[in-house]
């Protein structure tokens, strides 16, 4: 039996959890990505300025964030699976609901009801390592969960823009509802409960108070927790804004759009390969560190090339590539990173990093929403603010004790 196939204590093969992980972290990527083509047309459709657009992200994201910070004190106490069926429910009678909106409050809403089971189902995938692996297995682990969210990232701006114009946009929204409810009917099939040990204080506050304090306040999670959610937020910026950029600015078709996020996505899954190549020789630390020089790189190139008057698609698309492999390299370290020191709190922990980092992305879309301009340097820039911030989080101080010396 290879160790991909070894049973880990829930019963559940490592290639089963794979696959149960690709499609759980990958919800996300459809949550989003799947739609982005048929943005533009959203915004006349239901009649609102395009940059009100970025509020059906940043509301989905938001609720996704802020609910994580009860779902996953609910699961260290109940279990991951009830919150896990729970949350892929939820997705999918929301996108019934956001496929027949007649406006954008009506839409929002429903992007933030699906943030809410978007969250539940998230921060289980990020519980559930913890709960079967250790820290250097479980980052490995996660880079396979999340080539698989590679995967499907880079097949739904296709999907989504052959919809958009084959059916409407609405067949976008209704789609996540098919797949979410898909996924929920495997999840029922073959998750088994990975929560060993139930915390019967995590729904008690001033326990709970305690637990966020302790993990906020560990070395190791604010550097990976740092780490993810800065790399993300210059993910999010690049799904909010180019849309708008490459498809009003540079006047590229939603099919050729939808060619620009699958190249992405694919650099993306090339990140989560180089991850795993470089754990095995340098670990967890050195790989954050080096991947944060590559972001720093195609950060300082996209400001450059606005800065120099250089504007064409094709440029944006080739000096970004780097930033987006470098995240396939900062997510699996940084998510496994920040929760791995809490085996006994690991969804209190994975909640914490799921808020640091829909917060953000919260921040730069309001941000966005007021600085859309007829071109792409508000891409360019805040792809480089975050680039910028990334290295500095990788290249801060750690303590000197191990991380396999603080778990507890």
């Amino acid at each position: 039996m290879t160790s991909q196939e070894k049973s880990t204590p829930a019963t559940m093969t490592t290639s089963w959890v794979v696959i149960l992980l690709a499609l759980m972290m990958g919800m996300q990527a459809v949550a989003t990505d799947l739609y982005l083509p048929a943005l533009p047309e959203i915004t006349q459709r239901l009649g609102f300025p395009s940059g009100d657009a970025q509020y059906t992200l940043t509301g989905m994201l938001l609720a996704f964030g802020l609910s994580q910070l009860a779902w996953g004190p609910v699961s260290d106490r109940f279990g991951r699976k009830p919150i896990l069926l729970g949350g892929l429910f939820i997705i999918s009678v929301a996108a019934v609901l956001a496929s027949v909106a007649n406006n954008l409050t009506e839409l929002v809403t429903a992007r933030c009801i699906q943030g809410v089971g978007l969250g539940a189902v998230v921060m289980c995938g990020r519980a559930m390592i913890r709960d079967l692996y250790e820290p250097n297995e479980g980052a490995k682990v996660m880079s396979l969960g999340l080539t698989g969210l590679g995967i499907l990232a880079s097949i739904s701006p296709s999907v989504g823009g052959i919809l958009a114009e084959s059916y409407g946009w609405r067949s976008t929204l209704l789609t996540l509802g098919i797949f979410s409810g898909m996924t929920l009917v495997l999840a029922i099939w073959k998750f088994k409960e990975t929560l060993s040990h139930p915390n019967p204080n995590s729904l008690k506050m001033l326990p709970q108070i305690k637990i966020w304090r302790n993990i906020g306040s560990n070395r190791h999670f604010q550097t990976y927790a740092g780490v993810c959610s800065a790399s993300y937020g210059g993910l999010f910026t690049f799904l909010a804004t180019s849309p708008f950029v490459f498809i009003q600015v540079f006047e590229l078709t939603p099919r050729a759009f939808a060619l620009v996020m699958f190249v992405q996505s694919v650099s993306y899954t090339v990140g989560t390969f180089f991850c795993r190549a470089l754990l095995k020789r340098w670990g967890v630390n050195r790989t954050v560190r080096a991947a944060s020089l590559l972001s720093l790189s195609s950060g300082t190139s996209l400001v450059s090339m606005s800065l120099l008057g250089i504007h064409s698609a094709t440029s944006v698309l080739l000096c970004y590539l780097g930033f987006v492999i470098a995240h396939g390299i900062h997510q699996p370290c940084g998510q496994s990173g920040a929760v791995a020191p809490f085996p006994r709190t690991a969804g209190a922990a994975s909640a914490l990093t799921g808020c640091i980092m829909m917060g953000l992305a919260f921040l730069t879309g309001l941000w966005l929403a007021n600085n859309m301009d007829a071109n792409e340097t508000p891409l360019t820039y805040s792809i480089g603010f975050w680039s910028l911030v990334v290295t500095i989080i990788a290249w801060g101080p750690l303590p000197k004790t191990s991380l396999q010396s603080q778990l507890k």
